[in-house]
């Protein structure tokens, strides 16, 4: 049949007609394929937090559903549309991101401070909290290393016996910050505190809420120690996500941005929050 422009055209037609057909799903299989995948698995959201307490971020495990943190978790699977499921079993701010990493956790929430080392191996949303890190130290042993300077100006060279809490952010800080510093490690704040009260170490380190808080909690302490804000250091507080999935960090983020509004918590609003809380 010789080619004329309308069996050209007839051609060009059906050649169009097979691309669309090729192009369109065809199947619920293909369609199911195309669609968005669900950011979490089996409907529900895996939330790694520690065993222990620490007001007003979360209670300790078995104690109730109240705090900042319980409150930001609870939102995130609300708006997945998914069932929040806790881990309570980490012992360490670092044993929740040994979680994330090992895939046992999908988020961990739980006053999670922001270190480069643990970035590269887990994701972290923005910060929700913005803290200064600060120091506790005991009056005699200060008075004896300042021996009347002002302790800001000794501060920096401090190479006395420095207290943390294992597997915290701070134990990581502290090589860095306090290059010159007797690091002591202990299992948990209130043995570092004890050390304080008896002179067994010179200066605790950690967030100036926390230090904050314990003032608030035993006004005492004012007498056999003193706190010291680092203004140019922060502790910013954020949710940690599982390293697979960015998706789910994307998410939360956006959660952050639209649900909360943008919202960065600071250790006044902190403190007042923990007051109202310890009143009731």
């Amino acid at each position: 049949m010789p080619l004329t422009r309308r069996t050209l055209l007839t051609a060009g037609g059906g050649g169009l007609l097979i691309a669309q057909a090729r192009a369109a799903p065809n199947s619920p299989a293909q369609q199911a394929e195309n669609a968005p995948q669900p950011i979490t698995g089996d409907n529900k959201l895996r939330i790694a937090m520690p065993a222990f307490a620490s007001d007003p971020f979360f209670p300790a495990d078995g104690a109730g559903d109240k705090g900042i943190d319980m409150e930001l978790a609870r939102g995130i699977a609300a708006e997945l549309g998914v069932e929040p499921v806790f881990d309570r079993s980490a012992v360490t701010f670092d044993g929740m991101v040994k979680q994330l990493m090992s895939g046992q956790a999908d988020i961990a929430i739980g006053k999670l401070s922001r270190t480069l080392q643990r970035g590269r191996s887990i994701l972290y949303s923005r910060p929700y909290a913005m803290l200064h890190q600060g120091l506790l130290a005991n009056r005699l042993n200060l008075a004896r290393i300042t021996q009347g300077k002002p302790p800001e100006q000794i501060i920096r060279d401090f190479s006395g016996d420095l207290g943390v809490i294992e597997g915290s952010s701070f134990a990581t800080y502290a090589a860095t910050t306090f290059p010159h510093a007797q690091i002591r490690r202990f299992a948990g704040w209130n043995t570092v505190v004890d050390a304080i009260r008896n002179g067994t170490i010179d200066m605790a380190y950690r967030d100036d809420f926390e230090i904050k808080k314990l003032m608030v909690d035993d006004p005492s302490m004012t007498v056999v120690a003193r706190s010291i804000t680092l203004t140019d250091k922060v502790d910013t507080i954020a949710v940690g996500v599982r390293p697979d999935n960015p998706h789910l960090a994307a998410f939360v983020d956006l959660y952050l941005d639209l649900a909360r509004g943008q919202q960065v918590l600071n250790t006044d609003e902190i403190i007042a929050r923990y007051r109202l809380g310890s009143k009731a």
